[in-house]
């Protein structure tokens, strides 16, 4: 079962091909946006790429795309809660209601997604939504395309989500500008970026070119270019003091959207003092919501700033790591030099 592996078992089973996880978990590229079952038969791609998911609809709710080699979700699993899911999900996607007993299907979406079915759709539409309004470029026909019965609607739902108004995003971020350095540091290479109101990506990879491949995929239209100095360069020496051992506190200004969830997750996670640790559980129980354990390690795992919002923090309530987005490999090292200092 899912809950039952870690993340690092998880990849093991991936390296394996091991057929017997097949409806267990899928996996996910981030750099090829594709998706797979753990047995597929192509190229292992870098660890550091890779997200895992318990269902496939999971992974489609991210933009996520499955892959036509091993056909990931037509893997069935021998859990009969995911099943369960599964098919209600298939229902939301098609715009109806999921048939069977209500509460009985949100203990099981709370089980498997760490969500309840309203969350589930309501972030299947936004999806659906930004995908039209790549497509047609135009928010009216995207709106009604994706479900939504009015204009006040989409904004109130889709403005956090987005991270800009729906009519910006549909131009791919037209007119945001970013500027962005990459620098060496002990963690590999690190990628700094920032708008005009602060700070907007800190991403840590083996690569400098893979780094801005995805910045610049994530904001296809915007003005994004490299720069050395200015307001930048602070952002990037306080980073790197913090690496380094020289300031324990990272307090930079930000320009980033997140669901309400989210603001709530990482508001708490940047409460954890410098060199403790916090389990998904606690930190569920510290936002007043004690069941949203999976949630919360969805949302540390979707942290768009590393190291400033320390979603490294946050381990398994057994002691283990967890997963982490840039490599657990990376989270060790972090939680052993706070622990050092």
């Amino acid at each position: 079962m899912f809950s039952a592996m870690t993340s690092t078992e998880q990849w093991q089973a991936v390296l394996a091909r091991d057929r017997r996880c097949d409806g267990a978990f899928v996996y996910a590229v981030r750099s090829t946006r594709i998706y797979c079952r753990p047995s597929c038969a192509s190229r292992r791609p870098r660890r550091t790429q890779v997200t895992f998911f318990p269902i496939p609809e999971a992974a489609e709710r991210e933009g996520f795309r499955a892959c036509k080699r091993c056909h990931p979700a037509d893997a069935a699993g021998s859990d009969p809660a995911v099943a369960l899911v599964r098919a209600a999900c298939r229902s939301l996607d098609a715009g109806q209601n999921p048939a069977g007993d209500a509460p009985k299907l949100a203990r099981a979406f709370k089980r498997v997604l760490g969500i309840t079915p309203r969350q589930y759709a309501d972030a299947r539409r936004v999806t659906r939504f930004k995908q039209e309004l790549r497509r047609r470029k135009q928010v009216s026909p995207a709106l009604y395309e994706a479900g939504y019965g009015s204009t006040s609607r989409v904004y109130e739902r889709t403005h956090a989500q987005l991270g800009m108004t729906p009519a910006t995003y549909a131009r791919g971020g037209a007119g945001v500008d970013i500027v962005f350095v990459t620098v060496p540091t002990s963690l590999g290479r690190l990628l700094v970026a920032a708008t005009e109101r602060g700070v907007c990506r800190v991403m840590l990879g083996d690569s400098a070119a893979t780094l801005e491949a995805d910045l610049r995929r994530e904001f296809d239209a915007a003005s994004v270019r490299q720069q050395k100095g200015g307001r930048l360069e602070g952002f990037v020496e306080a980073i790197l003091s913090y690496l380094e051992g020289r300031e324990p506190h990272l307090d930079l200004p930000l320009d980033i959207r997140a669901t309400a969830f989210q603001r709530r997750v990482w508001q708490e996670l940047q409460r954890i003092p410098f060199g403790e640790t916090r389990s998904y559980t606690e930190v569920a129980k510290a936002i007043g919501d004690p069941n949203a354990r999976r949630a919360v390690a969805r949302a540390c795992a979707t942290n768009p700033v590393a190291l400033v919002i320390p979603c490294h923090r946050v381990i398994r309530e057994d002691g283990a790591l967890g997963g982490y987005r840039w490599g657990v490999e990376r989270k060790e090292a972090l939680l052993d030099k706070e622990q050092d200092r």
